[in-house]
């Protein structure tokens, strides 16, 4: 397999190995977690299984607790807060039977240019929990029931056309507000990054498998390496190289995780030269090797990653 800076192997993988995207006319569909619980026993397919999915993908609870995991981190989620996956991320919902909530699922190019902007929709390294604040919470939580209604009540007398755009428009509403709603509840905005560092993180979000030396970073932006990394400690708490590492592993992660994928395809796709290369890479980062993660991660459904609340 062949990977270049335009990366047709990593699109081409992607295509191969990412779940589904939404099948209703609209592009977004809204699911209970009840729904969600007996899809699941249906299909015989446990809500711990790894997904990959194309869409975006918006959970809120009514009542309960669930631990869902996210790129192998796992968060708590309680009543009143919102667990946003991104495209391309790997999702494990958990226990589903202690929680009733709402998933809401919809395809990227469902909200309008102006929103997709206003809410970062286009931003893999979006938060992922997200907690509105006293004055948020209600807000959110009325744009997402008058979403659920409008969704439930079929067309409700209007044509197709005209229920699809008040389906996204109620959808924009919803994304805006969780959008900007706290990481945690403090009421404190997040620290905007330096251009240094998003110039940086978009291009190894673009060239990780291409190349992992800062070096070549540094001279696609026109940085030294030393300015690269105080961009990135700052920002990111890990040096640039360190950085690029685990974008690497991230990515390694998913694709064992999402896919039966042979562990030498997979070293190809990232760049590597060997199978063995790659499996001492992975196993000098990640604390074991690639098959015995592959076998963690979809026996037991637990997150290796750390809980976050």
């Amino acid at each position: 397999m062949t990977v270049n800076n335009g990366h047709p192997a990593r699109q081409a993988l992607a295509e191969d190995t990412s779940t589904p995207s939404v099948g209703v006319p609209a592009g977004l569909d809204v699911t209970s977690l009840a729904d969600l619980r007996a899809a699941a026993t249906e299909t015989g397919t446990g809500p711990c299984v790894p997904q990959r999915p194309t869409a975006h993908q918006l959970l809120t609870l009514d009542s309960g607790a669930l631990r869902p995991a996210v790129d192998f981190t796992a968060y708590d989620l309680r009543p009143g807060s919102w667990l946003w996956a991104r495209p391309g991320q790997v999702v494990q919902w958990g226990d589903l039977a202690r929680a009733e909530g709402t998933l809401i699922v919809f395809e990227p190019d469902v909200p309008d240019p102006a929103t997709v902007r206003a809410a970062g929709l286009d931003d893999p390294h979006g938060r992922v929990l997200r907690v509105p604040g006293a004055e948020e919470a209600p807000l959110a939580a009325a744009a997402a029931d008058h979403l659920r209604r409008e969704f439930a009540s079929g067309r409700g007398g209007l044509p197709a056309d005209a229920h699809a755009a008040v389906l996204r428009r109620l959808l924009e509403v919803l994304v805006l507000r969780v959008a900007h709603a706290d990481a945690d509840g403090s009421g404190n905005p997040p620290q905007e990054p330096s251009e240094t560092f998003l110039r940086f993180r978009a291009a190894v979000e673009r060239d990780f498998a291409r190349t992992r030396r800062v070096d070549d970073y540094a001279v696609a932006l026109g940085y030294s390496t030393r300015t690269l990394s105080r961009a990135t400690l700052e920002a990111a708490g890990v040096a640039a190289k360190e950085f690029v590492d685990r974008r690497v592993v991230l990515e390694a992660k998913r694709l064992l995780a999402h896919t039966d994928l042979p562990a030498a395809r997979i070293a190809a796709y990232l760049g590597f030269s060997s199978a063995t290369n790659f499996a001492k890479y992975f196993h000098q980062r990640a604390g074991q090797p690639p098959i015995a993660f592959r076998v963690a991660v979809r026996g037991d459904g637990v997150s290796p990653g750390a809980a976050r609340s």
